[in-house]
C-alpha cells in the first residue's frame, strides 16, 4: 500500500507539464521592471546629452542603443539560461522518476514470474509424489504374502496367541473387578478382531456388533478397543473423525518391522495420515489436555502390545486389513503426531 501512495504523485510528475516555481516568476516580474526603468533612465539621460552636442550624430545614436540595450539584453540572456537550466533540471527529475518506476514494475513483474514459476514446479512435485503415494498405497493393498503355516479361514484363527499360564497376581487382580472381562472366554478369531477394531458402522450394522462383543471376551482386544474408543471419542471433540483421513497405505512388511521393535526410518512410512489441519489440531490438543495425552499414549501402548501378539501368526493380507482400521488410522495419527515414527 506505501508503494501505491508514493507512485501516484510520481505518475502525475511524469506525464503533467508543471508551472515554474513562484520564486521564478518574481525573479522575471523583477527582470522586467528593472529593464523597463534602465530603458527610461537611460535614455532620459541621453536624450538630454544629446540636446546640448549637435555634432555625431550618427555615433550618438549607436551608442545610446549600445548603452540602453545591451545590458537589458544581457539581464534576460541570464534570465533565460536560468530559465532553460531549471527546465533543464526538472526534466532530469522527471526522468529519474521514470526509471525508478521502470525499475521497479520490472522487479515486480520478474517476482511475479518467479512465483508463479515455482508454485507451477511445486504443484507438479506435489502432483508426482502424490502419485507415488497412491501406487505405494496400491501396492501395499493388492499385496498378500501368506505367512509360513497359517491358514485361509479366519474364522478359526485365533489373531492373539494365548500363553499356557497366567501369573497368579493377574488372577487376584481379576477377582477384584465388578465387572471382570472374561479371561476364560474362547481366543478372537482374526475377523471378529479386525471388525472390532474398526467398530460398528452404525446401528443397523448387526455382524459388526455380534464381531465386537466376541472379540471383548478376549481381555487383550477388550483393553485395546476400550482404549481406542476413548481416542477416537477425544478425537471427535475436535471434529476429527478417522473416516475423513485417508492415509497412506503402508507394505505390511514396514508393520511387521515396527511389531518386531524397529523404529525411525524403516518404519517412517507408518506415518501416512498427511492432514495438516488433523495435525495441527491433535498437535494442539496433545500440548494443552493432559487427559488427552495420558489417553493417546496409553492407547499407543496397547496398540503396540496387542498388534505385537497379532503380528506373529497373521498374514500379509490379514495386516493390510488391520491397517484400514479406525483403530489403525488412529495409531497412524497418534504416532506421527507423538513421534512415534521419526
Amino acid at each position: 500500500m506505501a508503494r501505491q501512495d508514493t507512485d501516484t504523485p510520481t505518475r502525475f510528475a511524469i506525464y503533467s507539464r508543471e508551472k515554474p516555481p513562484a520564486d521564478f516568476e518574481r525573479v522575471e516580474r523583477m527582470s522586467l521592471i528593472v529593464s523597463i526603468l534602465w530603458i527610461i533612465a537611460v535614455g532620459a539621460a541621453l536624450l538630454f546629452v544629446g540636446g546640448r552636442a549637435g555634432s555625431d550624430a550618427g555615433f550618438r545614436f549607436v551608442l545610446t542603443i549600445l548603452i540602453v540595450f545591451m545590458p537589458v539584453a544581457m539581464l534576460w540572456v541570464g534570465v533565460m539560461a536560468a530559465r532553460s537550466s531549471l527546465a533543464i533540471r526538472e526534466e532530469s527529475r522527471r526522468l529519474e522518476v521514470a526509471i525508478d518506476a521502470l525499475r521497479a514494475l520490472v522487479i515486480d513483474s520478474q517476482r511475479a514470474a518467479q512465483g508463479a514459476a515455482k508454485s507451477s514446479v511445486e504443484k507438479k512435485l506435489e502432483e508426482i509424489a502424490q502419485s507415488q503415494r497412491q501406487t505405494e498405497s496400491a501396492i501395499a493393498t493388492f499385496t498378500s504374502i501368506r505367512s509360513p503355516g497359517t491358514t485361509d479361514e479366519d474364522s478359526t484363527k485365533p489373531a492373539i496367541p494365548k500363553t499356557e499360564t497366567t501369573p497368579e497376581g493377574e488372577q487376584q487382580g481379576l477377582l477384584a473387578l465388578t465387572d471382570p472381562i472374561e479371561p476364560s472366554g474362547p481366543p478372537v478369531n482374526v475377523s471378529d478382531f479386525i471388525l472390532a477394531l474398526n467398530f460398528p458402522e452404525n446401528a443397523d450394522d448387526k455382524e459388526g456388533f455380534q464381531a465386537l462383543r466376541r472379540a471383548l471376551r478376549d481381555r487383550s482386544t477388550a483393553q485395546l478397543v476400550q482404549a481406542a474408543q476413548d481416542l477416537l471419542t477425544l478425537l471427535s471433540q475436535e471434529g476429527i473423525y478417522m473416516d475423513d483421513l485417508s492415509p497412506d497405505r503402508a507394505r505390511p512388511e514396514v508393520w511387521r518391522r515396527f511389531a518386531r521393535g524397529e523404529r525411525g526410518r524403516a518404519v517412517a512410512a507408518l506415518g501416512g495420515v498427511r492432514d495438516r489441519s488433523c495435525l495441527a489440531l491433535t498437535a494442539g490438543r496433545m500440548r494443552g489436555d493432559l487427559v488427552f495425552r495420558d489417553s493417546a499414549h496409553h492407547f499407543l501402548r496397547k496398540f503396540d502390545a496387542v498388534f505385537s501378539e497379532f503380528e506373529k501368526t497373521a498374514s500379509d493380507e490379514d495386516i493390510s486389513r488391520l491397517a484400514g482400521t479406525r483403530t489403525a488410522r488412529a495409531f497412524m495419527l497418534m504416532g506421527r503426531v507423538t513421534g512415534t515414527f521419526d
